[in-house]
């Protein structure tokens, strides 16, 4: 006959085992997505695009929620001419995020490359004012000046 005791034993042993085998696979998959994030740094700075833009999109299939990750493989696809993807990258990261001033700024910056100024200055509007509420007012003040500079050449 079997103690209570053991039961209890077997079920905590149990749900020990299993708890140290989730940590393990989340440690597993933070290293593996870590290394993948690292290499895509490195080929980005090396303008290798194409390994860097392979490398980011290996970390997104395992975080699907990076939106770091996500704005990184946008600066590339833009580095490579796929200015679309870029965008769409971009406005995605808005979607998911959009307290996000970073998606707003690079954003802009492929619109000012397009010469779509009031996208540009729309969106840099929007980046200052999140930086601003953000409590990054340097930050905000060096895009307050971008935004006189742009509107001073419309004028």
């Amino acid at each position: 006959m079997i103690d209570t005791f053991q039961v209890t034993d077997i079920l905590a042993i149990a749900a020990v085992s299993t708890s140290i085998a989730i940590l393990g696979y989340f440690a597993w998959k933070t290293l593996i997505t870590s290394d993948f994030y690292q290499k895509g740094i490195k080929l980005y700075q090396q303008q290798d695009y194409e390994g860097a833009e392979a490398a980011f999109r290996k970390v997104i299939s395992i975080n699907s929620t990076n939106d770091v990750v996500r704005l990184l493989l946008g600066d590339v696809l833009n580095q490579q001419g796929k200015v679309q993807q870029a965008k769409e990258l971009f406005s995605e990261v808005i979607q998911r995020s959009p307290k996000n001033p970073d998606a707003y700024l690079r954003l802009a910056n492929i619109f000012m490359q397009e010469n779509q100024k009031e996208k540009a200055k729309t969106n840099l509007q929007k980046a200052q004012d999140l930086l601003q509420k953000q409590r990054q007012p340097d930050k905000a003040e060096k895009i307050g000046q971008l935004l006189k500079q742009i509107n001073a050449k419309s004028s």
